[in-house]
């Protein structure tokens, strides 16, 4: 384990596209580990086991994609030596074109990656590395919104998107949180991986932290049902979306096409990424979603309601799909919703 004398040295890349809360929440809890827990335990604080550094193309204050102003510690030239260099999210449009753009960014994680330093990204942070082609050849995740782009711009990355954490590259030092507050996972992890188990969890009772084992797949499926540019297409999945406990709903938006089933299908396929069956699971399943969160209504008669009369069937699909049964998913996210309605 570290000494007093021999902290490891952290960057943590900040620019107008991050936020704040990731940058400093980052920032936190690194300065937290061999600190903080004395201090709850016996009243005495023990030393930091990190040294860290916000650093910035310019290291001058500026204001953050939130509007947060970040006070830079230092330039770039300060990740030279450091053991692990974070870049934070990018507040950036899925899709959006990064050429040109972030060019000092990409050459200093490039350069400390080359030099053996871990390079850590949380949530859509990896497009970055991809962009960079850091990732080419190599297991990858980022977030929810931005999996699906990652995957057609750039077909040499195998991305996991139902993964809240990867670690990949020589030496797996490439490590990857996927979308929202798994910058959280990223921390504890690289802890965990820099320091020891026992410090992470100390890291992570202090302040509360659930490891988001389920990863990123209940929230992923809705991005992949965007509306589509095919006006055809695009009134039935308006269709669908009012009328998806019908039966035989595929049979019903063919006929609503005016298409041969063939046709309608190769359409469909091609303009939301998924066959029109499996895009109506999906329909199905983020209402039974609302549904789980909002109520008690039995699993049985929401299972009904979205359109499947065999609730085992339904039970079984939303496991698959969703990584978790309909009832864990009603204690998890249901209390959630129960908490920040009462707030």
């Amino acid at each position: 384990m570290p000494t007093a004398t021999s902290t490891i040295r952290i960057a943590i890349i900040a620019m107008p596209e991050t936020s704040a809360s990731v940058v400093y929440g980052m920032y936190d809890l690194f300065m937290s580990a061999g600190r903080d827990w004395g201090l709850i335990v016996d009243g005495h604080p023990g030393t930091s086991l990190f040294q860290v550094q916000v650093v910035s193309k310019h290291g001058t204050v500026f204001a953050a994609g939130n509007g947060v102003r970040i006070t830079p510690d230092a330039t770039l030239a300060a990740c030279e030596g450091a053991q692990v260099v974070c870049m934070p999210e990018l507040l950036v449009a899925p899709g959006e074109s990064m050429a040109g753009r972030f060019t000092e960014e990409i050459a200093c994680l490039k350069q400390c990656y080359a030099a053996g330093a871990l390079v850590a990204t949380a949530c859509s942070g990896a497009m970055l590395l991809a962009e960079a082609g850091m990732l080419d050849g190599w297991e990858a995740t980022t977030h929810w919104a931005y999996c699906d782009v990652m995957a057609r711009r750039f077909p040499k990355i195998t991305v996991r998107g139902q993964r809240a954490l990867v670690a990949s590259g020589e030496g797996q030092r490439l490590i990857m949180a996927g979308g929202g507050t798994t910058w959280l996972d990223l921390t504890l992890y690289l802890i965990s991986r820099l320091v020891s188990v026992d410090v992470a969890m100390q890291v992570a009772r202090i302040n509360l932290i659930d490891w988001h084992h389920i990863g990123q797949q209940p929230f992923s499926r809705l991005a992949r049902a965007s509306q589509s540019d095919d006006a055809v297409i695009a009134r039935c999945q308006a269709w669908i979306a009012d009328h998806y406990a019908t039966a035989s709903p595929v049979a019903a938006m063919i006929e609503l096409s005016g298409l041969a089933e063939r046709s309608f299908k190769r359409r469909f396929q091609q303009a939301t990424g998924m066959p029109p069956l499996e895009y109506v699971h999906t329909v199905r399943l983020e209402e039974a979603k609302q549904m789980l969160e909002a109520g008690n209504e039995p699993i049985e008669a929401i299972a009904n309601g979205v359109g499947y009369e065999d609730p085992g069937f339904f039970s079984r699909l939303f496991r698959r799909q969703v990584n978790l049964t309909p009832a864990q998913y009603r204690k998890r996210f249901g209390a959630m919703r129960g908490a920040l309605g009462s707030g």
